[in-house]
């Protein structure tokens, strides 16, 4: 048996975090293994299963960073002093840019349908979903059903989810974006 290798600092969740990342965002969340994660820190994979019992709640601490950080840019724009239809614009086009700069997080969060994954995800979206729906009902002054908050959000998901794969990062569709945000505004009245 070879002698264990001896490693330059412990192992801990951000770094088995960082490399997953960048592994899964390359790869895709079925193409990448503990065993590929491990390989790529440089550890053994038994030193992964230390910190997280499984690929799907490696995965999920991942997405569970970036739900927080989707939920705390919605939680910014609402601080700002802008107008409502200001506020709205920025939410849509945040949402849109999140979606799109985050692509295989995007699609982990609201479109796998892996049952391991599932199992994790648990009310990640629901969470989201309904701090967005109190901020657009808000913003428009109370004025709006929940269907038409629904509908606003599955044209947002939808827009991302078109161009996911096809564009790199938000920059490419800014301009299609701005529309996409202006029909809504107008859509909804504001």
């Amino acid at each position: 048996m070879a002698p264990r290798k001896s490693v330059q600092q412990e192992l801990t969740r951000e770094m088995i975090m960082d490399a997953a990342r960048d592994l899964f965002a390359k790869n895709g969340y079925q193409h990448v293994s503990m065993r590929q994660i491990a390989k790529e820190l440089d550890y053994s994979h038994g030193a992964i299963y230390y910190h997280f019992q499984n690929k799907a709640e490696l995965f999920y601490a991942l997405v569970e960073e970036h739900f927080r950080l989707l939920e705390q840019e919605l939680d910014d724009i609402m601080l700002e002093e802008l107008t409502s239809a200001e506020k709205l614009k920025k939410i849509f086009l945040g949402y849109i840019g999140f979606g799109l700069n985050h692509q295989s997080h995007y699609e982990i969060m609201f479109l796998i349908k892996d049952e391991e994954v599932l199992n994790y995800i648990g009310q990640g979206p629901n969470k989201t979903y309904e701090k967005f729906a109190q901020s657009v009902h808000s913003l428009c002054g109370n004025q709006v059903t929940i269907q038409e908050i629904w509908s606003t959000f599955l044209s947002l998901h939808g827009f991302v989810t078109h161009y996911i794969g096809c564009v790199h990062d938000f920059d490419e569709v800014a301009g299609l974006a701005n529309s996409h945000a202006n029909f809504l505004l107008k859509a909804l009245g504001v």
